[in-house]
């Protein structure tokens, strides 16, 4: 099955680049595959989420409902900082084929938002995903959401890594800002943070996030006290913030949210799965592993109560720890 991509890279003498594209336009992309994230792969956008489409509810992850209408489902992966066309690709990748292996049967896509290969760019790749992070929104979500088919629903779920999740939260706060898209109808069902990127106290009753919960059924955080990547970005803001995928949610997290701590399973992996990682293992180890994938095909799936997914041990109110 090709990968299917939406970006917001500039372009330079044919290929993608670490900047934003100036006139902020949305490329979809059909990457073969065999291919690369190219300029080459855009295609129209109403054929990309015809596609899309036909993938999550005409093929396998179908499923009928009692008046016949078709269910299916797509990911939205939105991922972090410092990561080239290909480590987002390699991770694309690696999520469908977990997701799969676990049983879940939607459709993967991804928003590659203009994020450079070097960690020295972590302020201006944050800069660069606020500029673009409205995208998110106006050129994935909401198109997706708008133009489903008479006789199909289709489910579109959010999974943010790293700096994602802060893409993620300034994309709802200002779509919550625009004019066109205030008083309307959207949002996702399931919201997942991994790694996330952005102070514990901002995911709680705060005005900056007020708009995720506006927008999603459920946001549910994975956190890993071992993340060190994170602390690295905590001394870059002077200790004063702890991050959300460290420490996990803060008490007042509305109960929508849901935290899964996973710093004692993490302890547990093995030396195999940390040569396999594609950047820090303390940051990344979600990608290729299936503990975490099936929680997280449970939580997309919906049909089991926070409580009630396996693997999970129940550690205080919409708190838990991943056996």
């Amino acid at each position: 099955m090709p990968s299917y991509v939406f970006t917001t890279r500039g372009i330079m003498r044919g290929e993608f680049v670490s900047e934003p594209d100036a006139a902020a336009q949305v490329r979809y992309l059909r990457v073969p595959d065999d291919g690369t994230i190219t300029p080459t792969a855009e295609i129209e956008s109403t054929l990309w989420t015809q596609e899309v489409q036909q993938l999550a509810v005409g093929g396998a992850s179908a499923q009928l409902a009692a008046g016949g209408e078709k269910h299916g489902a797509v990911l939205v992966f939105v991922h972090g900082y410092n990561n080239s066309t290909e480590a987002v690709l390699a991770r694309h990748r690696q999520l469908q084929v977990d997701l799969a292996a676990v049983g879940w049967k939607g459709v993967v896509v991804s928003y590659d938002w203009p994020s450079a290969s070097c960690a020295l760019n972590y302020l201006e790749d944050r800069a660069d995903a606020k500029a673009t992070a409205f995208a998110l929104v106006r050129g994935g979500i909401r198109l997706l959401a708008a133009t489903q088919r008479v006789g199909c629903n289709l489910a579109v779920h959010l999974l943010a890594h790293s700096t994602g999740a802060y893409v993620v939260r300034e994309a709802f706060d200002h779509a919550d800002d625009n004019a066109v898209l205030r008083g309307q109808v959207w949002g996702v069902g399931q919201c997942a943070f991994i790694a996330a990127d952005v102070s514990g106290g901002s995911l709680g009753d705060s005005d900056s996030s007020v708009s995720i919960y506006r927008h999603c059924a459920r946001l549910t955080n994975y956190s890993n006290g071992n993340d060190e990547v994170l602390q690295i970005s905590n001394l870059k803001r002077f200790g004063a913030a702890p991050r959300a995928g460290r420490v996990g949610l803060p008490a007042d997290a509305p109960a929508s949210a849901v935290n899964v701590d996973c710093t004692a399973y993490w302890r547990k992996l093995d030396e195999a799965q940390r040569r396999l990682a594609v950047g820090a293992f303390c940051h990344s180890w979600h990608f290729g592993d299936l503990g975490f994938t099936k929680d997280l095909a449970e939580t997309l799936h919906g049909g089991l109560d926070r409580a009630a997914i396996p693997g999970r041990q129940i550690a205080g109110e919409n708190r838990f720890s991943l056996a």
